[in-house]
């Protein structure tokens, strides 16, 4: 069940969480299967530590993406066309006059 306002951008969160349950299943069938305590006790530990790293992975990169983003869009903000010094819109330079008939 999803919590209200939980929409698809949070896809690491999803990954953890299915990771998260992975290292509670993995020993128990290797328990129901005939490993002993011990090995699947070692596989949880492994399981949670790449979980840990792959979480951090995650959010580094989340973090990253965020940041070039908003740097992205400061950047365009700015970015607009602008004419140069001593030019009016139109492309008329100061001081030249138009023929009037």
């Amino acid at each position: 069940m999803r919590r209200a306002g939980a929409g698809s951008g949070d896809g690491a969160g999803e990954v953890v969480r299915w990771a998260a349950f992975s290292c509670v299943l993995v020993p128990v069938v290797l328990v129901v299967y005939g490993s002993s305590f011990a090995g699947a006790a070692g596989w949880a530990l492994g399981l949670a530590a790449v979980t840990a790293a792959c979480r951090l992975l995650l959010r580094h990169s989340e973090r990253t993406a965020r940041t070039a983003r908003t740097a992205r869009t400061a950047r365009t903000a700015c970015s607009a066309p602008r004419p140069g010094p001593g030019r009016h819109r139109d492309g008329r330079v100061n001081g030249e006059s138009s023929p009037l008939d």
